[in-house]
């Protein structure tokens, strides 16, 4: 954002008026403390590191264009959670995240027990040539949100139904039971449901 911007949003929900040079100014102060949080060095061991991206419309030289801002959450051995970094890209990709992993290497990360992703091509394979004893857990909500966003909504509400018998069932035995159970009833019309699951069963 330029400090025009700044100064506008500023004026506009805190009815605060800054001239430019102010904003210039606190920008100066603020971003060094930024790069030196972005910087800091991190933990040796991190139980769970959840990384995935956001998705943003911003306006770039005078046209909206799309920028991803990759996140990874990652989750102290003692529990307590902790960003661990935010970048901003173009696109999201496997290569980028390859960057991200080796910079927290870098600041210190030598083991990750669990890192939480979502399903894009190619993630599990840089997670590993980074970190190879970390575990991939394919995150459910992905997984559920790729599966039903083809589906009639009418059709919804009793597929999900069925569905969560697969991804709340209390054993894997019993859940591979309900996923053969759900692709006998629906794969008629979502034959792509229940084999993404199959596919995908390992990391889930």
């Amino acid at each position: 954002m330029t400090t025009n911007d700044i100064e506008s949003h500023m004026r506009d929900l805190y009815d605060i008026q800054i001239s430019d040079s102010t904003i210039s100014r606190i920008t100066d102060k603020i971003l060094p403390i930024v790069k030196e949080w972005q910087e800091r060095p991190l933990e040796e061991i991190y139980a769970v590191v959840f990384m995935d991206a956001i998705h943003y419309h911003v306006r770039n030289e005078g046209r909206i264009v799309k920028r991803e801002v990759y996140i990874a959450v990652g989750i102290y051995m003692e529990g307590h959670k902790d960003v661990l970094g935010m970048y901003v890209g173009q696109n999201e990709s496997a290569k980028f995240w390859l960057s991200i992993l080796n910079g927290l290497k870098n600041r210190g990360v030598e083991d990750i027990l669990i890192a939480c992703v979502d399903g894009l091509t190619g993630f599990p394979q840089v997670i590993e040539a980074v970190f190879p004893e970390t575990e991939i857990q394919q995150c459910i909500i992905h997984q559920i949100r790729n599966t039903t966003k083809f589906v009639f909504y009418k059709e919804l509400k009793p597929l999900m139904t069925d569905l969560k018998r697969v991804y709340a069932a209390p054993t894997e035995e019993t859940a591979l039971a309900e996923l053969d159970s759900f692709d006998e009833k629906w794969s008629g019309k979502y034959p792509k449901i229940a084999k993404s699951w199959k596919n995908n069963w390992a990391n889930l």
